[in-house]
């Protein structure tokens, strides 16, 4: 199964959103079958085969999430950061400004929905293969 030293060095390529269609093929590789991210943190979950999972830690202090998600900002922010104009950190702190509290990815599925706070997807994207 994969470690977090593998999903970090995979992740070490990834400058901007532009790189993440590439991450996702090497971490799918690895065994990876999806992964939950939470912006307040970026603390992420790691799933695999067969029940497999694990956890990073957090990677800076906690983010305030809006209690109010602006779907209209927040997809502008994400088409940003995908032609690689944000940073990843950047990134977060946009989808706290803008409700966006989470994102699931489905590796088999290729897909990345983002929640917001009540657990309502704001936004479901296919993952260019």
């Amino acid at each position: 199964m994969f470690t977090l030293e593998q999903i970090k060095q995979a992740h070490s390529k990834v400058k901007s959103g532009a790189d993440f269609p590439k991450y996702i093929q090497e971490i799918k590789i690895l065994g990876v079958t999806a992964f939950e991210t939470r912006v307040k943190d970026s603390c992420t979950e790691y799933f695999g085969t067969h029940g497999y999972r694990t956890s990073s830690i957090p990677m800076y202090e906690d983010l305030i999430i809006a209690a109010v998600c602006d779907k209209e900002r927040f997809e502008h922010c994400l088409k940003i950061h995908q032609h690689g104009k944000t940073d990843y950190f950047e990134f977060c702190r946009d989808c706290a400004a803008t409700g966006v509290e989470k994102w699931v990815v489905n590796l088999d599925e290729m897909t990345c929905i983002y929640y917001n706070l009540a657990g309502n997807n704001v936004l479901m994207e296919r993952i260019p293969q």
